[in-house]
């Protein structure tokens, strides 16, 4: 439904997705997304799939069509992490999100 490119771990897709979080900031991240959640940011570093595994989160979602570095994919698959790329703006993929009931902070 939301055109979705996935670039990593193409076998977990099927994890269950509890809510989703958008942010840029790391540390943000860190302290506030949840168990399951799928993160939407448009950060593309390696770092991206250290934060999500250290908080369990469901996948990554890469917004403005960016493409996440060589480094960073080879991570995700070793992580099983799923990262995905849209070309829609973060606004927007989160109304969409929401739409399909995907909710933030409960």
């Amino acid at each position: 439904k939301l055109k979705l490119n996935v670039r990593s771990a193409k076998a977990h897709l099927d994890r269950e997705v509890t809510g989703g979080y958008a942010s840029d900031l790391l540390s943000d991240v860190l302290a506030n997304s949840e168990e399951g959640n799928l993160w939407i940011t448009l950060q593309i570093h390696q770092n991206i799939v250290g934060v999500a595994s250290m908080k369990d989160l469901a996948g990554i979602i890469l917004v403005n069509n960016r493409e996440p570095e060589p480094e960073t994919l080879e991570k995700a698959e070793a992580e099983g992490l799923p990262i995905m790329v849209t070309e829609m703006p973060t606004f927007e993929l989160v109304g969409k999100l929401y739409s399909l009931g995907i909710v933030g902070m409960k």
